[in-house]
């Protein structure tokens, strides 16, 4: 085996990219329970393209075959109920994942300097993982589907001048048809997933030059042994690989139980309305994305007045745009001589959990119609603006409430037990 490894190094550097990657190199001592949902969000990456093959195998890309396929994968092929179970269950889970481990980030200041292209990157990745869910959730070609994907892009028309040929250019079509969903197939099946992992493998690289930030968001290179390792610092091979096995398995155990127990979760990860086929005749009274687009789309009705000449709908596009948009300068508005919430004054926790609480409210009332009273006093509509405010004053008013907030003084090194 020496030998076979010896050859092989001479030809590829398997053990350099072994050691550089895994076996030496350090991370954080003091990684809590906030820092398995990289490795969660990798480990879904790869179930997805694995249950996304198998699905192709049997999946017609055509809007007369479409629905009926699907319906084949779940009766008659062994085992195709469980592999689209698991993918689309995989979906939700997916941004779960993904929105805690953004979350960390905002706790622990993980965007801040030297980290800021990491977090950069990884903005891009939540941004094409949209992208991909989108495109495949025309797929199915059931109700929601097609009417979902024929209101989204139909927001594109709302952009002056170019607006009308940008959803027509889309769409592929005047209307949502085959072209669209035979492009969407492609974008879905291979360009985005392409891009993913292209930009995975670089989110990766960027984050093991700089190295993994800590709860503390102390620089444990700065502190180095005589062997030039970091002293608060360990092998992520054996240490944390054999932690996030822990991890792993209490995800898989929780992913398991709603696979099998309850893959639609009454509705908020597959609607009914996608177990019936799509009818371009008919509008369903009511349409609303999944879960995971329900904050941006309820920010997208809360605009309801046109101001300055413009109209509500291209405002609406506007800030749903903006909502994600904001995301990128993040590095640069925050202020704070400190990363980690840890050492953050009460102004920054109070902003965070409002923020938080924000999304949550539009989240929900984005999958509620915008006239109907959900909550005391006002309709749905009214607390989507509320919510809309306190969602865009986190980013807007940062480089003030994080330069003039009280902080700690934060330790030469990371603190452990």
């Amino acid at each position: 085996m020496s030998k076979l490894l010896a050859w092989i190094d001479d030809r590829f550097p398997l053990t350099k990219v072994w050691e550089e990657h895994l076996s030496k190199y350090y991370a954080p001592k003091n990684f809590n329970f906030w820092y398995y949902f990289g490795s969660l969000a990798l480990l879904i990456l790869v179930m997805q393209i694995v249950t996304g093959i198998f699905l192709t195998m049997h999946y017609k890309p055509d809007t007369k075959l479409a629905f009926a396929s699907v319906e084949f994968i779940m009766r008659d092929v062994d085992w195709g109920w469980l592999i689209r179970y698991l993918h689309s269950t995989g979906a939700s889970f997916f941004f779960i994942v993904v929105y805690l481990h953004m979350f960390r980030g905002l706790l622990y200041g993980s965007y801040r300097n030297p980290r800021e292209l990491i977090w950069l990157i990884g903005v891009v990745i939540y941004v094409a993982l949209m992208a991909e869910a989108f495109m495949g959730y025309l797929l199915p070609w059931g109700d929601m589907s097609y009417w979902g994907a024929q209101v989204i892009i139909n927001l594109a028309s709302a952009i002056p001048v170019i607006g009308d040929g940008l959803s027509q250019w889309i769409r592929g079509d005047f209307v949502v048809s085959d072209a669209t969903l035979n492009r969407f197939f492609a974008f879905h099946v291979i360009a985005v997933p392409l891009i993913l992992i292209a930009l995975v493998f670089v989110h990766i690289v960027a984050l093991h030059k700089v190295g993994s930030n800590n709860p503390d968001g102390v620089e444990i290179k700065k502190k180095k042994g005589p062997d030039g390792h970091p002293l608060d610092g360990i092998p992520f091979h054996p240490y944390y690989t054999v932690k996030d096995i822990v991890g792993v398995t209490v995800f898989l155990i929780i992913f398991s139980a709603v696979v099998f127990f309850a893959p639609t979760l009454k509705g908020w990860f597959l609607e009914a309305n996608n177990f019936i086929p799509a009818n371009v005749l008919h509008t369903p009274p009511d349409i609303k994305p999944l879960w995971y687009f329900t904050p941006y789309y309820s920010i997208l009705r809360a605009n309801t007045v046109a101001f300055f000449g413009v109209e509500a709908k291209l405002w609406g596009v506007i800030f749903m745009g903006l909502a994600i948009v904001f995301f990128f300068f993040l590095p640069w508005l925050d202020r704070s001589p400190v990363k980690s919430i840890r050492y953050r004054g009460w102004i920054y926790k109070s902003a965070l959990t409002i923020f938080v609480a924000s999304f949550l409210l539009l989240g929900f009332l984005g999958s509620k119609k915008p006239d109907d009273i959900d909550f005391i006093l006002f309709k749905n509509v009214y607390w989507a603006q509320i919510g809309t405010i306190l969602y865009f004053a986190f980013f807007v008013l940062m480089p003030w409430y994080t330069k003039y907030d009280k902080t700690k003084p934060v330790p030469e090194r990371v603190t452990w037990k």
